[in-house]
This record gives C-alpha cells, structure tokens and sequence, in this order.
C-alpha cells in the first residue's frame, strides 16, 4: 500500500482509504474498466463516491477516460510519466469478441493539422477488431 500512497502523493492526491483500494484495482485490471464494472469490485461501495474518486484521478492524470463505442465510458491507469498531453495520446482497441477495451500505449495518435479557426479539444483514436486472447 506505500507504493500506492506514493503514486497518490506524487499527483497531489490525498491517499484516503476508498481511493487506495480503487487504485489498486485499476491496477489489477488487464483492460479499462468502467465505473459500473468497478462497482462489481466493492460491495458496499457507494456510486458517487467511486465516481468522484475516478472523476479526481482523471483531473489529476492518474487515469484518462476511453469512448469505445459502447455507449459507457471506461477507465484506465496512465502509464509512469504520462501527463495526458497531446503527446502522451494513444490508440485504444476494443475487442468486439470479449468487450474489453484496451490501451496501446506504445502506438501515439497522430497530429492533425486541422483548418484555421478550428480547435482541438479531444481527441480518440479506436481500432475494432478481435484481441489476442480472443483468437488463440
């Protein structure tokens, strides 16, 4: 539990004990999770609290938020020294087999160089497909 009230500190994130146990979730999850499936996680967890609890870790880049099509937006950790800037954007895949929704870290969005007068607010790059557990 020191490694995650370290990780927690480091971000300017008091370690309460409700955000402990939800960041080491996070962390035992092999794809992004959505706050109804990390409600299946905590018996007695309120919903508000859990939301609040990923609405402060996304504010303060521990975690960034993935729109897979679902029509439920999931969460992932960050990876070590992300800071959610344009540069730190990557590729997501969703499983269209299993469901999951999982981070690609090592494949970078590209820049788009978007007409004068537009502005970039988000962007979101989703590849669809069948992931590797799914086709052994």
């Amino acid at each position: 539990m020191k490694e995650l009230e370290k990780k927690l500190e480091q971000k300017k994130v008091r370690p309460t004990a409700m955000r402990l146990l939800v960041l080491e979730a996070l962390q035992n999850q092999k794809a992004a999770i959505s706050l109804q499936d990390l409600e299946l996680t905590f018996e007695k967890a309120d919903r508000i609290t859990l939301y609040r609890t990923l609405k402060r870790f996304q504010k303060k880049g521990l975690i960034h938020s993935i729109e897979d099509g679902t029509g439920v937006t999931k969460y992932a950790l960050c990876q070590e020294g992300c800071e959610c800037a344009p540069e730190d954007m990557h590729v997501h895949f969703f499983c269209k087999s299993c469901e999951d929704t999982f981070c690609l870290p090592k494949l970078k969005i590209p820049e788009v160089s978007l007409p004068l007068g537009f502005v970039s607010v988000e962007t979101n790059l989703l590849v669809k497909g069948i992931c590797a557990n799914c086709t052994k």
